[in-house]
């Protein structure tokens, strides 16, 4: 078909899409929280035809949609949760909770991904099946985890599976297509020190935890300067050294927190036992204990070669090869759709939000999607399972 054609067909969904966007940025839900959003999405899905199924990861959606004698299916994910940050865009649709926002554009996944159902369920130009997955608690809950280990794939066999984010960094009307590591993984240590509080005045007589928690801290920067492969990309960083109220007192204990990343799965490996074997040591030397708790986050985002390259060439159909990116460098964020990929080929691809004036980065209080990308994301879609289930 030619593709005018279908984004005039999509053009015809998009002001509904939009609006009901806009109904779901006024009213963000957190994680595991997405209750009302839950009831939008299945009602939608619902009156289009498609069987719908509820409960997964608590507030998951899926919606099946069979056409044909086709036994070849596929998965296309949105994400449906927001974020704890007060909005401060000034929009007209903007937050009307306190303290939640979809700074990070899951209004937008989430719309676009049914302006797509929509305009499928009118055509039905495929042959076989077509899972859609409105998945709870991306934002560090891991709804996708809870999804798959509740037996996902098992009630909706996927083929391969299909997941895209907004990116504030490229043009509206372009996407990106990375095989390989795409997105790095995430974990979350807290280090407890505990050492012998006393007068500052008469340091001899305590255990200083700061001094403890400082040179850990310094001595974590080694890790990735001198242990990781130059070659390879990982991130140790202290966010959170908690201690001490008051200037003439040597607190009995400090707290530090980090984010540690990597791109790949030795690296991430190699950094688990580094920070543990680091903060041992410099512990002992400095006569203070230090527990380590460690705590697996997002896995390695890793899209295969094969679903990459089918997924880059419809969109090149689409757009034409000027306005797609393949192999872009990665990115060292995280993003639970890592764990479905963890149990089924697929790509994990990136929509362009705006990158010119007035365009903002997400997780910010300022950032909005931007509907117009929501149009190339949907005809994507639209295309995406057409071409798959062919």
């Amino acid at each position: 078909m030619q593709m005018n054609a279908l984004r005039e067909e999509i053009a015809t969904v998009l002001p509904e899409m939009i609006a009901l966007r806009h109904h779901i940025h006024q009213h963000p839900e957190l994680a595991f929280e997405e209750h009302a959003t839950s009831d939008l999405v299945a009602e939608r899905l619902t009156s289009w035809g498609y069987e719908v199924h509820r409960g997964l990861g608590g507030t998951g959606v899926v919606g099946r949609l069979r056409n044909g004698t086709g036994s070849k299916s596929i998965g296309i994910r949105a994400d449906m949760d927001a974020l704890p940050i007060v909005e401060a865009t000034g929009l007209p649709y903007a937050s009307q909770h306190a303290g939640k926002m979809h700074a990070c554009g899951h209004d937008g996944h989430t719309a676009t991904l049914l302006a797509a159902a929509r305009h499928i369920a009118m055509t039905r130009r495929f042959n076989g099946t077509l899972n859609l997955i409105f998945q709870p608690a991306e934002e560090g809950a891991g709804g996708a985890k809870r999804m798959v280990d509740e037996g996902l794939f098992e009630r909706f066999p996927c083929d391969a599976i299909f997941a895209l984010h907004n990116s504030p960094a490229m043009p509206v009307g372009t996407l990106a297509f990375r095989s390989g590591a795409a997105l790095a993984s995430a974990d979350s240590v807290v280090i407890q020190i505990q050492g012998k509080g006393g007068h500052a005045a008469m340091p001899h007589y305590a255990c200083d935890p700061i001094v403890a928690g400082a040179s850990i801290v310094m001595a974590l920067q080694s890790i990735v300067a001198r242990n990781v492969d130059p070659l390879a990309s990982a991130v140790v960083t202290v966010g959170v050294f908690q201690a001490g109220v008051a200037n003439n007192v040597i607190p009995p204990s400090a707290r530090l927190e980090l984010s540690v990343r990597a791109l790949n799965r030795e690296v991430r490996t190699l950094l688990r036992q580094r920070i543990h074997d680091i903060v041992a040591a410099q512990a002992q030397s400095l006569g203070v204990s230090a527990k380590v708790d460690y705590q697996d986050g997002y896995p390695v985002l890793v899209n295969t070669s094969e679903e990459t390259a089918f997924a880059a060439r419809v969109g090149t159909e689409l757009l034409g090869s000027d306005k797609v990116q393949i192999d872009p460098p990665a990115v060292m964020g995280s993003e639970d759709f890592a764990f479905m990929l963890e149990h089924r080929p697929g790509c994990y691809l990136f929509l362009g939000n705006g990158d010119g004036e007035g365009s903002c980065m997400v997780h910010n209080p300022g950032y909005d999607f931007n509907d117009a990308a929501m149009e190339t994301g949907a005809a994507y879609w639209a295309l995406l399972a057409e071409r798959y289930l062919s």
